[in-house]
């Protein structure tokens, strides 16, 4: 499998845990828990991984400092997850690959899943892959629409559907695969015309779409990938997973 980028979203504060610590250092049964996600990358056919920082990005910068293959990506302003993967284009200039973006406060997602996203983009021409989850209860997540023949269509967030879409299971996880280009060239189309005057990736896929380039969603990711980590409560619901887990 060609070598591919990894963007890992790490740039916010942990203000929902209660911790004056970045987001990504909140320790997850005693590691920081964007060491998790960092390791499942290690696994998987990625050559360089850029970590977005943000809040106190000096503390991640010298927690990371003894990882290999890491560059890092400032995000002065958190102006939404859109704006957070533009200040990785220095970085993604000119490269001619797959490039992978994960959420840095996921510790559960498997390098299974990312390798199974990277092996379809090699093997087809989609422009972006992303990776889905069937969830018995999706409330407050973004749905996957598709069409009659089962095509990807959009996502549609809790607070965007109609009843009929609100009953759909699949979900949007935030964990993308993009042609490199692709991604560039849909940053560059995005805008802030929203309520939170934000850049959202989850607008990407609609663009590139729209612009008559094949978009999939795929569902890899098992319902306990999907749990990502919020809240203390969010917290005690990943460790106790991670505890039952033959992998953890």
């Amino acid at each position: 499998m060609a070598k591919a980028r990894a963007v890992v979203l790490a740039a916010g504060q942990g203000t929902r845990m209660k911790s004056d610590l970045p987001k990504v250092l909140v320790p997850v049964r005693g590691r920081p828990m964007i060491d998790y996600v960092l390791d499942m990358l290690e696994q998987c056919a990625v050559e360089q991984t850029i970590v977005v920082v943000g809040y106190r990005s000096e503390l991640v910068r010298e927690h990371l400092a003894g990882r290999k293959n890491i560059a890092f990506a400032e995000q002065h302003e958190r102006l939404g997850t859109g704006h957070a993967v533009m200040m990785c284009r220095d970085a993604l200039a000119g490269f001619d690959g797959a490039t992978a973006v994960v959420c840095g406060d996921s510790p559960l997602v498997r390098a299974e899943s990312i390798n199974s996203l990277l092996r379809e983009r090699e093997r087809g021409d989609a422009a972006c892959l992303l990776g889905t989850a069937n969830k018995d209860n999706p409330f407050g997540l973004g749905r996957i629409v598709r069409d009659a023949a089962g095509r990807f269509v959009g996502i549609v967030e809790e607070k965007d559907a109609t009843p009929e879409q609100r009953k759909i299971t699949e979900v949007n996880m935030s964990c993308y695969v993009f042609r490199n280009a692709d991604l560039l060239g849909s940053l560059d189309k995005l805008r802030a015309d929203n309520a939170q005057r934000e850049y959202y990736i989850t607008d990407c896929p609609g663009i590139l779409r729209a612009a008559g380039r094949p978009v999939e969603a795929l569902a890899v990711l098992t319902p306990q990938e999907t749990l990502s980590i919020n809240t203390a409560e969010e917290l005690a619901v990943v460790e106790q997973a991670m505890a039952h887990s033959p992998n953890s």
